[in-house]
């Protein structure tokens, strides 16, 4: 496992335990009832914006990513061709995937479950295509 993955993994376990923390200061705090509600509703859109902000980094790093294994395909032997396209077949799906999603975002359609699955193949697609380019 890379430093960077470590690092993603730390981030997002700080972040939930941030989010669990501030969910049980918000429901133990002296606030009134539509006071709290409107609190949880900012913060369930911040949650939101910072998960489209991500999905939309992970789109535009997958489709470069792309463009570099593209650019690559010339030089390879032909395993290694199928290889790289059946590895660019799922980065394909994943950025759709992500650009499906970015657009239910918009639309108000989109539900944390397609979202987190969305951020998890376009990360899973980035990480196979590095790897990839590194060889």
């Amino acid at each position: 496992m890379s430093k960077k993955d470590t690092a993603k993994k730390f981030a997002v376990g700080t972040a939930v335990a941030a989010a669990a923390g501030y969910v049980a200061g918000i429901l133990t705090a002296p606030k009134s009832g539509k006071e709290t509600r409107q609190d949880i509703k900012t913060n369930a859109q911040k949650s939101w914006s910072e998960a489209e902000k991500q999905l939309k980094t992970l789109h535009t790093e997958l489709d470069k990513l792309m463009g570099e294994a593209k650019a690559k395909t010339g030089e390879l032997s032909e395993k290694t061709q199928k290889e790289l396209s059946s590895l660019l077949e799922k980065a394909r799906d994943s950025k759709e995937k992500a650009r499906a999603v970015l657009s239910g975002i918009h639309e108000g359609d989109a539900e944390d479950k397609d979202l987190k699955r969305a951020i998890d193949d376009a990360t899973k697609a980035i990480h196979h295509l590095r790897d990839y380019l590194s060889k």
